[in-house]
């Protein structure tokens, strides 16, 4: 074991190695990313980004796959001994919105941005299966990696899971190789570039979409007594739904809900027949999830039925809860330590209610995803432009950490005994 100067903590003379080995990629990564970032694509179908990725790998000693209802691919790197699949996962998609950086290598794509670090996520695991594939002496088992689309609300990695993403083959001896836990990262400004954060058991939240229809009766607006106005009746449910999480939500299993839209009538002068809800339900459990389902459609209908409108409440499901397991979070926080130093490695104190849908590999597999700080170099945490926002930029040298993260986890967790 060697001692990091800075950090005085002991780190595997392997981890040093391949943090110098994902240094020397980093200029690759580096045009990788941009090359992503200047063609995004929003979505589970992704050709022109799945053509970068294989045009980066097609030299390596992978097995690939194309998923045929995605442009999902899988790409299987097998050790020099047989032992069990590690999965890293890196979405690749963007998000439809403007981009305002004034980076030499902004979008070309009106409307089109990678504003989440999906290409930086892409980037490092393409990277990571070059460092790995130059290390396969040092595993036992097998690396798959997965190049997943349709992160932002389009259920990718679902679509990837039932389309048979862990029903991987034999080992070329004919051993069996199920995979056995699931690694991702997420890039972040809300962090300092280079610093590693997760924490065991809830990370990220569920994501469900709420309706709420209100029905009452149209009619001339000066004269509301001939008609039955469903507008305060809405502004009322939205009133009381804010009541009901503080109320009945235990805070320290905590949920939110948040009314964005609500549409009601065509004019000054005519009461309109319906009023819509709509938002958002975050929680960190199932079980608070399911309370705050309950409690929205209880509180709907009350209120609708004392004043004699009807309603109609529908709940989309989205993401469930992204759960990491506890014994792979604390192993990932303890490589951090090493990787990244413990003075850039934090345990996050509660979970983020952003949602991810890596949910549904964790939900299968023992896994753990930690975000990567990616904030510009010399600019306020505070002032930076955060994940999502149309000027948000990641430092790249962040990547280094990143690339090596991935491929010092893969190692561990197969290392050759």
């Amino acid at each position: 074991m060697s001692r990091r100067a800075d950090d005085d903590v002991d780190v595997d003379p392997q981890v040093t190695s391949v943090r110098e080995h994902a240094t020397e990629h980093l200029e690759r990564a580096t045009a990788m990313r941009r090359r992503l970032h200047e063609w995004p694509e929003i979505g589970n179908h992704l050709p022109r980004t799945r053509d970068e990725v294989l045009a980066d790998i097609e030299d390596l000693p992978l097995d690939v796959t194309l998923h045929e209802t995605t442009s999902g691919v899988t790409a299987l790197l097998e050790g020099n001994r047989p032992g069990p699949t590690i999965l890293l996962r890196g979405d690749m998609d963007a998000l439809p919105m403007p981009e305002d950086t004034g980076l030499d290598f902004a979008s070309r794509v009106d409307g089109c941005m990678h504003a989440c670090g999906h290409d930086t996520h892409t980037a490092m695991l393409a990277t990571a299966a070059r460092v790995l594939s130059e290390r396969r002496d040092e595993i036992a088992g097998r690396v798959m990696f997965m190049f997943q689309p349709g992160e932002e609300g389009h259920h990718g990695a679902k679509h990837m899971l039932d389309e048979g993403l862990l029903d991987v083959p034999a080992l070329s001896d004919g051993s069996q190789s199920p995979v056995s836990g699931a690694f991702a990262i997420h890039m972040t400004s809300a962090l300092p570039t280079g610093w590693v954060s997760t924490r065991p058991g809830a990370v990220m939240a569920s994501a469900d979409v709420l309706r709420v229809t209100v029905t009452g009766r149209g009619g001339h607006a000066s004269e509301p007594f001939r008609a039955l106005d469903p507008v305060p009746v809405a502004c009322e449910i939205v009133t009381a739904l804010n009541s009901m999480i503080t109320r009945s939500i235990d805070p320290f299993d905590p949920a939110v809900l948040t009314v964005t839209r609500l549409l009601a009538g065509t004019t000054n002068n005519v009461i309109p027949e319906t009023a819509m809800i709509e938002g958002t339900i975050r929680a960190v459990s199932e079980r608070t999830r399911s309370s705050v389902h309950d409690g929205l459609k209880r509180v709907s209908e009350g209120i609708a039925s004392a004043h004699g409108c009807d309603v109609d409440v529908t709940i989309d499901f989205g993401y469930p809860v992204t759960t990491n397991d506890d014994r792979f979070a604390d192993f990932s926080l303890g490589l951090a330590r090493e990787v990244a130093g413990p003075m850039a490695t934090v345990e996050l104190p509660h979970p983020v209610m952003g949602a991810e849908d890596f949910s549904y590999l964790l939900n299968e597999v023992p896994g753990a995803m930690v975000f990567l700080g990616g904030t510009p170099l010399g600019n306020d945490l505070a002032k930076a432009a955060p994940n999502h926002s149309n000027r948000v930029f990641f430092e790249e040298s962040a990547m280094s950490t990143g690339i090596a993260l991935y491929a010092t986890t893969a190692l561990r967790k197969l290392a050759v005994t």
